[in-house]
């Protein structure tokens, strides 16, 4: 496996919705025609930011397909496997190979609790039915389930093809750990913007962001300062960014982000109910953290 391919930065990947709520794969085609005009590194599809949790399967391998066809080889494709049952996600991880992802990711199952022994087991086991590289998705404030540190050192003992972790757990401490327990080094790819540089710093691969959504260019700077060794411009991208993060209090997730995908020329669609718009007050203080990055972003493109 080729992993150098795998690093930077990825939006991850809002799926867009017409008004009345159905799947606009048009729109996913503009939308990631944008993304990629603005340096993205790998688009990263069918996560959390991207409703998976909302979609029927059909729906699902729909999104892969189209998603892959739209990429069309110019950057890896990381796409969510994962649905609500093993069933299900065993053959959306088989359509996936077969339609061309070039990484599946596994979101830990959620509601049931598994233990750590079992959450290696599942991982394992579904690792062993694909040959694609397998990223595990752990993401504890959405699914109340954390994989430990030594649960992927087991998994990535025991299959080969399992190469990393996106880590949305927040806890900076344990993402180091991801990094310095396993034998091959795990990718390590944020999924908290702003934890995105910290990373970064402590030998990070990249992130799967929800602010690259709206601010592509922006994540895109951050990724290639830090990397660079110019620390001062991307600790500053990176302060500029976090009240987007903080806005998230606004509305119930993942609103929030398309809301201002919407205010930055870069409209998703609504989210899919039970998920209801802004109330005009959060609104106008989503609209003025926005306008305040705006300008940076669109410097950027000149």
């Amino acid at each position: 496996m080729d992993l150098q391919r795998f690093h930077g930065m990825s939006p991850a990947l809002a799926t867009p919705f017409t008004a009345n709520q159905e799947l606009d794969l048009d729109r996913l085609d503009a939308l990631i025609d944008g993304y990629l005009s603005c340096g993205v590194h790998g688009i990263s599809v069918a996560g959390s930011q991207g409703e998976f949790f909302s979609l029927d399967e059909a729906e699902h391998i729909a999104l892969l397909e189209r998603c892959v066809k739209a990429v069309g080889g110019r950057v890896p494709v990381v796409a969510g496997c994962a649905r609500s049952n093993l069933t299900e996600t065993r053959r959306v991880l088989a359509a996936a190979e077969k339609i061309g992802i070039d990484m599946a990711m596994l979101i830990t199952p959620y509601f049931v609790q598994p233990s750590q022994p079992e959450l290696a087991a599942h991982f394992i086991g579904l690792a062993g039915e694909t040959k694609l590289p397998v990223l595990l998705y752990n993401n504890p404030p959405r699914t109340s389930v954390n994989i430990a540190p030594q649960t992927l050192v087991s998994v990535m003992d025991a299959a080969p093809n399992v190469v990393g972790i996106k880590d949305s757990a927040g806890d900076m401490t344990q993402s180091v750990e991801y990094l310095v327990t396993t034998d091959r080094r795990a990718l390590l790819f944020s999924g908290r913007d702003t934890l995105t540089f910290s990373m970064l710093l402590n030998g990070g691969h990249g992130a799967v962001s929800p602010a690259c959504n709206v601010f592509p260019r922006l994540l895109v700077r951050l990724h290639d300062m830090a990397v660079s060794g110019d620390l001062a411009e991307a600790r500053r991208i990176s302060d500029l960014l976090s009240p987007l993060r903080a806005a998230w209090v606004l509305g119930s997730f993942p609103v929030v982000i398309k809301e201002a995908m919407m205010m930055a020329g870069r409209s998703a669609g609504p989210t899919r109910a039970p998920v209801g718009p802004l109330g005009a007050d959060a609104h106008a203080r989503l609209k003025s953290v926005v306008d305040a990055i705006m300008p940076e972003e669109e410097a950027l493109a000149r």
